[in-house]
């Protein structure tokens, strides 16, 4: 089932549609056949900037959490037993602090809507019954609506091709590993919870690199924004956690394995 046949949304995706190669058109003078790239950036630094508010709120839950996570062990210690009590006492204490555990979510799902409509733009050949020009374009050669995958299975792949994609996953995994430093959640003493054990620990550090797993099965356009995205995000979270930063908690020896 195509979810954009639903008239609200074939409406939305014709006026994103709109909208992207409108603002194309405007950068074309500038940027050449690479207008539509551009044009890609400069909406994910749109969306970058109005989600500066949610990024602050983002910023105060990670360090709200971190500063409830002793009493959050307290409680498991005392209802491990119990874990209706424990459910009970541990909602009772974010209400009480004026928090949730899903706080700081929303920039993620905020940002499903934008990637979804980019992959869709640049997979479609028609949009809202007319031929679909932004597959026109390219970034340096390699053309917006391919992704790394498609072309190499679908012997398209160019060299061009090979070197954009090749130059945004370095860049991507780059940032992965100086977030996966700088952020690594660190292994607490006394916390035997499964959410403090080393192959736990393991997995959400690794988790920063499904970005760029993810990115060479999209659309280069969509790639484009994920790695604008990731860039953006970086630096916000230093300068953010800078302005809230966490307690520093008890090491325990496990943080050396992790590492």
């Amino acid at each position: 089932m195509d979810p954009f046949a639903f008239p609200p949304l074939a409406a939305l995706l014709d006026a994103a549609y709109g909208a992207l190669t409108g603002l194309s058109d405007l950068l074309t003078p500038i940027a050449g056949a690479s207008a539509a790239a551009l044009a890609v950036v400069l909406v994910t630094l749109l969306v970058r900037v109005l989600l500066i508010p949610v990024g602050i709120s983002q910023a105060k839950a990670e360090q709200t959490r971190a500063r409830l996570a002793p009493k959050l062990r307290e409680l498991q210690r005392r209802h491990k037993k119990n874990p209706e009590r424990l459910q009970q006492e541990t909602l009772a204490l974010y209400r009480a602090e004026n928090t949730s555990p899903f706080a700081g979510m929303l920039p993620v799902l905020a940002q499903a809507p934008v990637v979804g409509i980019l992959y869709t733009l640049f997979l479609r050949p028609e949009i809202a019954g007319h031929p679909n020009e932004l597959l026109a374009h390219d970034l340096f050669g390699a053309p917006l609506g391919t992704s790394l995958v498609s072309a190499l299975f679908g012997g398209t792949a160019t060299p061009a091709t090979f070197l954009v994609f090749g130059v945004l996953l370095a860049v991507m995994l780059a940032v992965a590993e100086i977030t996966r430093r700088v952020f690594r959640p660190t292994p607490v003493d006394g916390d035997d919870s499964p959410l403090n054990s080393p192959t736990l620990l393991r997995v959400v550090s690794a988790m920063h690199y499904a970005t760029a797993v993810f990115a060479v099965f999209v659309p280069l356009a969509a790639a484009l924004y994920l790695t604008v995205t990731v860039v953006w995000t970086l630096v916000q979270r230093v300068i953010l956690r800078r302005r809230y930063p966490l307690p520093v908690p008890a090491v325990s020896r496990a943080a050396v394995s992790v590492q």
